[in-house]
């Protein structure tokens, strides 16, 4: 095991305003706790040991209303892994999302905002969002689609995907959002796996100012998904594309006026979206996300975790296929805050966007992979928008490396502003652990876990460990963790319960120093075995990161007759030409020579479409290997970019 080194001080120290503003302290006080990080784990502590308790007492505290009460907070009859959440309990997103914020004071309010790839910018308010989702709702309704159908999203982040994701969960049937750049092929996969009645898409939209043709690619990938009856097309770019007669309708020649339709009595676990995630092999794994559970979830989260109020405009580079797509349309609006749905890259069409939107939108919680603060601060553009709304950055995706986590919070932020790192998965609805503002906090770490959360490190033995890299785990369950895959029980149970009984292994490294502060290594599989010892590529990547001529890089692990494995690094610099003689000399002296890659430059890296480096893909790529499911990769960054080994290291 590589020793995890503690920070000397924390980088962030949160002021009185921060502490005096937070929801959760607010709502600890009032249950009998103190306010500081003793007082979190004993809050932490309680709401493990009495489930009951909690999530009574959070539901309550943060407006999650329930139109039908529910009798028990969990049900695992069925088993750990099978739990049912809230049960007996009646509620339905478009609810608390949409209807109860259409009169009174937040009906004026901005609900929606888009900010286009191109600089288009549409909004909606309360009251105009639930008219649409209603009117949408009803419209579904006359197309056909009944509750418990599976509803395909495939289509940009514009007002328009909002109303659709409420409208869906209103009647009782199921959204599948997926990536907008997605091929025939992964499309088709989602449509067939889902067995989807209705799909909606766009004419199309654009990434970097190129135009992507969506209805086109729905088009190729209908010809293989006999299940799906009727298609509804927004018209985003205004450009003529083929209509099929009987099965294709513009989203803005439905009924204007239709007959309004109830909303559906939703029990806490009827299925509200299915999120597809890839594999490396296989086909992708559908992850279930209830009402009951997802609301609640993404209620804690950005309600105690990010310290989100009504009133506040959360904004996000994000698409429909990642998980933040759901969250964003589901946590802030049921608190009555506003969201900012940003398509596209940071850097296009300048490295000055995120801070103008920003401006723009008056933002106070702004969401930032750390693969776009790489990006934008290799762009070099000094950093001049004052951003006054600006409180609190949160960040998710991957692991941080230091110097970029410097460079936002200092230069970017002015050392005023906490970033709030967040880490979790599609799988468990949300965040396992957190830096809460009102903590200090180590930089590029986490404080602790999210309430409710039993979170561990475990060794290879199965035994807690402190100071040391190991698994990620849960030890119980909470609500927004999946159901189980979409029609596979014994994929999940296989994937997430089979390591160690009874516990949840979520496939990250993570480690948990004398001090408190917790942090993210990678993902476990991931992991390279350097002669003997565990290492997460995030290590090394941040130590390499130190060099300011490379702007990012991947590490990964390849076999070695002598060693087991040894690292090889792919580099992107920051500047084009002749590779600098002294960067592999560079790279040895920054992550010493026990660590140390072989260094190999390369003019991009494979990416997914919301920005996480592709490092299994990448393995493969350079072993000549089969490449397994590549259908989230972001066509900007061909695989192609990496060499194939000239070696013969191969498994």
């Amino acid at each position: 095991m590589v020793d995890v080194q503690p920070a000397e001080q924390p980088a962030w120290v949160p002021g009185a305003q921060i502490r005096e503003r937070s929801r959760l302290l607010a709502a600890m006080r009032s249950w009998g706790f103190g306010d500081d990080a003793a007082a979190v784990a004993e809050l932490n502590e309680r709401a493990i040991a009495e489930p009951e308790w909690f999530w009574r007492a959070a539901t309550t505290d943060l407006g999650v209303n329930f139109s039908v009460p529910f009798d028990r907070v969990v049900d695992d009859s069925a088993g750990k892994p099978f739990p049912r959440w809230f049960t007996g309990g009646g509620v339905n997103i478009a609810r608390l999302a949409a209807h109860r914020h259409a009169r009174g004071p937040a009906a004026d309010r901005l609900a929606v905002v888009y900010e286009g790839d191109e600089g288009e910018r549409r909004t909606l308010t309360f009251a105009e969002l639930d008219a649409q989702v209603r009117r949408f709702a009803a419209n579904l309704t006359q197309l056909g689609v009944r509750r418990g159908d599976r509803v395909v999203l495939f289509m940009p982040v514009v007002p328009e995907a909002a109303v659709a994701f409420l409208a869906i969960a209103m009647i009782g049937a199921v959204s599948v959002p997926t990536f907008s750049g997605y091929a025939p092929d992964a499309l088709a996969t989602r449509l067939q796996d889902s067995e989807a009645v209705l799909l909606v898409t766009a004419d199309g939209t654009t990434r970097r100012g190129k135009r992507v043709e969506l209805k086109a690619t729905a088009d190729a990938a209908l010809e293989s998904a006999p299940t799906v009856a009727k298609v509804v097309v927004i018209r985003q770019l205004g450009t003529e594309v083929p209509m099929r007669e009987g099965r294709d309708v513009y989203y803005d020649e439905l009924d204007a006026d239709p007959a309004p339709v109830p909303t559906a009595d939703t029990e806490s676990n009827d299925p509200l979206t299915i999120v597809y995630t890839s594999g490396t092999t296989g086909r992708p794994k559908g992850i279930v996300h209830s009402h009951g559970g997802f609301a609640v979830k993404t209620a804690v989260d950005f309600g105690y975790g990010f310290d989100v109020h009504e009133g506040d405009v959360v904004s996000w580079i994000t698409d429909l296929g990642w998980l933040v797509g759901p969250m964003l349309m589901t946590g802030p609006l049921q608190l009555g805050a506003t969201i900012v749905m940003i398509e596209g890259l940071p850097t296009h069409p300048t490295a000055h966007r995120m801070w103008e939107i920003i401006e723009r939108n008056g933002v106070t919680v702004a969401g930032i992979a750390p693969t776009a603060a790489r990006a934008l601060k290799a762009a070099g553009e000094a950093v001049t928008h004052a951003m006054p709304s600006l409180r609190t950055f949160v960040s998710t995706g991957e692991a941080w490396d230091e110097p970029t986590w410097w460079w936002l919070f200092q230069e970017v932020g002015g050392g005023t502003r906490p970033i709030v790192n967040y880490s979790g998965g599609t799988e468990v609805g949300g965040g396992i652990l957190i830096g809460y503002p009102f903590l200090p906090a180590a930089p590029a770490a986490f404080t602790g876990a999210l309430p409710g959360v039993d979170a561990a490190v475990f060794g290879e033995d199965g035994t807690p460990v402190v100071g040391e890299i190991g698994e990620l785990v849960v030890r119980n369950t909470f609500p927004g963790m999946t159901h189980a895959f979409w029609q596979d029980r014994e994929r999940y149970l296989e994937t997430y319960w089979n390591q160690w009984d009874g516990v949840w292994v979520h496939g990250d490294l993570a480690s948990i120093d004398d001090q408190g502060m917790w942090r993210i290594h990678g993902r476990s599989d991931d992991t390279i075995k350097l002669s003997g010892r565990r290492v997460g590529p995030a290590e090394i990547e941040a130590a390499l990161l130190r060099d300011n001529r490379i702007a990012e890089v991947a590490v990964i692990g390849v076999p070695d007759e002598l060693r087991g494995q040894r690292a090889v690094a792919f580099a992107v610099l920051r500047s084009t030409g002749r590779t600098p003689e002294d960067l592999q000399d560079t790279a040895i002296g920054n992550a010493g020579r026990s660590f140390a890659p072989s260094v190999v430059v390369v003019e991009s890296l494979p990416k997914t479409k919301n920005g996480k480096i592709m490092r299994r893909a990448i393995r493969s790529r350079y072993l000549g290997a089969p490449t397994g499911d590549m259908s989230s990769l972001d066509p900007a960054t061909p695989l192609e970019a990496i060499p194939v080994s000239a070696g013969d290291e191969q498994e």
